[in-house]
């Protein structure tokens, strides 16, 4: 290790003690962490500057920092990843007033070349949901959005074609429009639960008109659209630093996969995506026939293995 706590910037030992015992990461997760952050100080002090000054660092340095990981020939998704630290540090400096504007705000990461996946694994979909993010009204929609269609498993146009009275807070329940206009109750989440509710305390700053009924809106004030949707996901999974991208549909096909791996009964999971035949489900599953079949004998009434 290139690095000790002791010798970075109070701001950065101050992030990682918040990452550490607020947040609860793991010592490697932390440790990495701190090398990238470490990195972009080494990085600032050439250019005069330093992460206990935050105010004075600009998008500007960003940028340089990422032009000069290029020229030593990092990889991009390493290079993602140094740029998902330097986000979350940021908008750890910009809750407790360290700064005003966030230098990382509308960067996006180098495009990946790896082919955008059907799913995510479960400690990427839990990385992408647990991603900190500017507490603004946008990434609260944002990361509501991402927790309805992971956690309830819904497609994206049934997510953006939510109204305001389609979710049960109490209940935890929210009421889908599906295929054919047929209608389920599907349950949410106790995270998913808490992101609506913190994004609709901030709807307002929308604008929408008083008439709008719209659960997710777009910046115009209008209903979100599923192109809109899939930007969002995929700015989201960005952030977070994943090696590949995802889709809204992606995180659906993630959500079945992740019930059924983890013992959700076949049938169960068909009613909770909506889906008419069973054998649909099997295809968002991603599991092996001999997985799927594994778990529908031990979900059938008539099973010899009851």
């Amino acid at each position: 290790m290139s690095w000790t706590v002791e010798n970075l910037p109070e701001e950065i030992q101050a992030f990682l003690a918040h990452l550490d015992i607020e947040k609860g990461y793991s010592t490697a997760t932390v440790s990495a962490y701190g090398s990238d952050l470490s990195q972009f100080e080494q990085f600032l002090k050439e250019k005069g500057k330093t992460c206990d000054k935050p105010h004075e660092v600009v998008r500007k340095d960003i940028h340089g920092f990422l032009t000069s990981l290029h020229k030593s020939k990092q990889s991009k998704s390493s290079m993602a990843r140094k740029l998902s630290s330097l986000r979350s540090f940021f908008v750890f400096l910009l809750k407790y007033k360290k700064i005003s504007d966030n230098p990382c705000q509308g960067i996006s990461n180098p495009k990946q070349d790896r082919p955008q996946p059907s799913f995510l694994n479960v400690d990427q979909a839990i990385n992408l949901m647990d991603a900190e993010g500017d507490p603004s009204p946008r990434w609260l929609r944002d990361i509501a959005l991402a927790e309805m269609l992971y956690g309830s498993g819904l497609r994206v146009s049934e997510a953006v074609g939510l109204n305001m009275d389609d979710v049960d807070q109490s209940r935890g329940m929210v009421r889908v429009l599906g295929k054919g206009r047929k209608e389920r109750l599907t349950p949410m989440t106790e995270a998913a639960v808490e992101r609506v509710r913190q994004y609709i305390r901030q709807r307002s700053a929308f604008n929408p008109d008083p008439r709008e009924q719209a659960l997710f809106l777009g910046l115009r004030g209008k209903r979100l659209n599923r192109r809109e949707a899939a930007r969002i996901i995929d700015k989201l999974a960005g952030e977070a630093a994943l090696p590949e991208r995802i889709s809204p549909h992606g995180l659906r096909h993630s959500y079945a996969t992740h019930m059924l791996q983890s013992g959700a009964d076949l049938r169960s999971v068909q009613e909770l995506l909506g889906h008419s035949r069973i054998s649909t489900t099997q295809r968002y599953t991603h599991l092996n026939l001999d997985e799927v079949t594994s778990v529908y004998d031990k979900a059938h009434p008539k099973s010899g293995n009851k």
